[in-house]
């Protein structure tokens, strides 16, 4: 990804880090640490790509599917 204006707060730019990726589904919370991510650095908002959210959707699927009520994972490319 490319350095790009924060859609969020309009005045930041951002710039490559880590997040951590908090999703619910019904009464599954999944967290996961460690995901790559273009984050803005006046406010924090994140920006994955494509990829990424494939996969992050697919860890937070799996876990839904397990019946887990939270799910700490750490994110493996």
């Amino acid at each position: 990804m490319t350095s790009l204006q924060c859609q969020l707060c309009k005045h930041g730019s951002t710039t490559p880090g880590l997040a951590t990726v908090t999703l619910q589904r019904g009464s599954t919370t999944v967290i996961i640490k460690g995901v790559p991510a273009e984050i803005c650095e006046n406010c924090g908002e994140y920006y994955l790509d494509e990829n990424t959210t494939r996969q992050v959707l697919s860890m937070a699927e799996e876990a839904v599917k397990n019946r887990a009520e939270v799910e700490i994972l750490s994110f493996a490319a």
